[in-house]
């Protein structure tokens, strides 16, 4: 396997069962985002690439489909296996590549984990069902069956769980999967199937391929690819749909978000405060449930915006496998100026910062992306910095008089991933959940992530198709629907 740290190490390709050099003439440094220090270079694999990898995928589909699914979820038992034992080792290369702390790193994974444990529970979660004697003599049955070669394009925020929202669900229930890791983070993907190598998981079944643009294009064009999943930016998310769609695959796309959080007066603004920390600060706001516009209610404002501002001022930020950092680097240094400049635009606007990122000295920020937490008050709702993904450890604060205003602000953005709200009252949190335009809800929680076994969902232009990741959703993607009718007169049967 080609990882070791070093920057002359280059990514391969995983293709038909074992690892090959991609024909690729150009590359990516593959950097580590706390101290620029050079992990590897990703190739930027060619056409050429993806055909041989959806080839392979096209070659093992027959004898994979028909492998019973008992059979099938044993490989993902075994899977479970590998990446319980080498937990710590896949997390802290997670670290490494992407920057965030060991601690958040292992939630990951637990995450990814998670799902292998859901997509064991396939011959279950694959069952039709039937009606007997819809008509004199006649049955009708529902049942699922594999698409063929599926693709998945994962992101650099979440190098390890994400791909697992879509893999196991894939592969349990009979089709074989390409996919394509972000050309920032490809070591954990390398790890990850360096494990599917060991536990003798059929040649084609799994199949990876590095690169860039051209690969994530050149699976949305390949004639054998029946399926795409993806996981970034709104942007790149309405390409993908839209290019896959005209190419008659179906699609699931995640985009970005503009994650609002709602403080009533009645709120414990100690406790609120510490998980908006969390969902503001963690993964260095990287993530697309990370909260990033606090909407404050009548008495709220005040008290809420003191504690918000002492967790962020208290945040400890560095390297994320010293002990005791809460925060790492965003991903590069194009993203880190993205965020500053972003700051500074908001300052120029009138905006008070109360905890200013743009303020870190010292000679462990010397060499990394670091931002350090930032809390903005002041700004109009419909600004730059408001509307605008930033995916960097910034949250701006806002004020409204009541709660039905407020809702009015959550649904006012283009953006519907997230929304959450913290109250003591039933009444006002009902209230929420059943008006706010977003696909997961947090009650009291600022990251709503759902568990493994309830679809990831999302709204508006944060999410674009129909079925969503993991659980039951992943099933019914990942299968096509096909009902047979039957007769079998007795008339017939008497012949025999």
């Amino acid at each position: 396997m080609s990882i070791v740290t070093g920057g002359s190490t280059l990514m391969r390709n995983y293709v038909n069962g074992d690892w090959v050099a991609s024909s690729a003439a150009e590359s990516f440094p593959v950097l580590n985002p706390a101290t620029g220090e050079q992990l590897g270079t990703t190739p930027l694999s060619t056409a050429t690439d993806v055909g041989q990898a959806v080839d392979a995928a096209s070659r093992a589909f027959p004898a994979w489909r028909r492998m019973p699914v008992t059979d099938r979820v044993q490989f993902l038992f075994k899977l479970k296996e590998q990446l319980e034992r080498h937990f710590d080792e896949i997390s802290r290369t997670i670290t490494l590549e992407c920057g965030k702390t060991l601690a958040e790193s292992r939630g990951e994974m637990r995450r990814a984990v998670e799902n292998v444990d859901v997509a064991c529970g396939t011959p279950i979660l694959i069952q039709g069902y039937n009606s007997e004697d819809i008509a004199a003599g006649i049955d009708e049955i529902m049942i699922r069956q594999p698409l063929g070669v599926c693709a998945v394009i994962a992101p650099f925020n979440f190098p390890g769980m994400i791909p697992f929202w879509f893999l196991p669900y894939a592969i349990a229930c009979g089709n074989t999967v390409v996919i394509k890791p972000s050309e920032r983070v490809p070591l954990t993907m390398q790890k990850v199937f360096e494990l599917v190598k060991a536990i003798g998981l059929p040649p084609g079944v799994l199949n990876l391929v590095n690169g860039g643009r051209d690969v994530v294009n050149g699976l949305l064009d390949h004639p054998a690819v029946r399926s795409v999943s993806f996981v970034g930016s709104s942007a790149v998310a309405r390409h993908v749909y839209a290019r896959a769609a005209a190419n008659g695959k179906r699609a699931q796309c995640q985009g970005g978000a503009k994650n609002p959080v709602v403080v009533l007066p009645d709120a414990d603004f100690g406790s609120a405060a510490d998980v908006i920390a969390d969902s503001a600060f963690g993964c260095a706001g990287q993530r697309c449930l990370a909260t990033s516009l606090a909407i404050t209610v009548g008495a709220a404002h005040e008290p809420f915006l003191a504690a918000i501002r002492d967790r962020a001022q208290a945040r400890v930020v560095g390297f994320g496998l010293d002990e005791g950092v809460q925060m790492g680097p965003v991903i590069s240094p194009e993203s880190r100026a993205r965020v500053l400049k972003a700051i500074d635009q908001a300052v120029a606007e009138g905006a008070r910062p109360l905890a200013d990122g743009r303020k870190l000295d010292g000679p462990a920020y010397q060499k990394g992306n670091f931002v350090g937490p930032t809390v903005i008050d002041g700004l109009p709702f419909r600004s730059e910095l408001t509307t605008t993904e930033i995916f960097g450890p910034v949250l701006s604060a806002h004020h409204v008089d009541t709660v039905e205003e407020a809702i009015a602000l959550v649904n006012a953005g283009s953006y519907g991933n997230q929304a959450c709200l913290f109250t003591t009252s039933g009444a006002n949190a009902r209230k929420f959940r059943h008006e706010a335009e977003v696909g997961n809800i947090g009650i009291n929680i600022a990251v709503a992530a759902p568990m493994a076994f309830f679809p990831f969902s999302g709204a508006r232009d944060s999410f674009f198709g129909d079925l969503h990741g993991q659980g039951r959703d992943a099933v019914e993607f990942f299968t096509q629907e096909k009902v047979v009718v039957e007769r079998w007169p007795a008339s017939w049967t008497r012949r025999f």
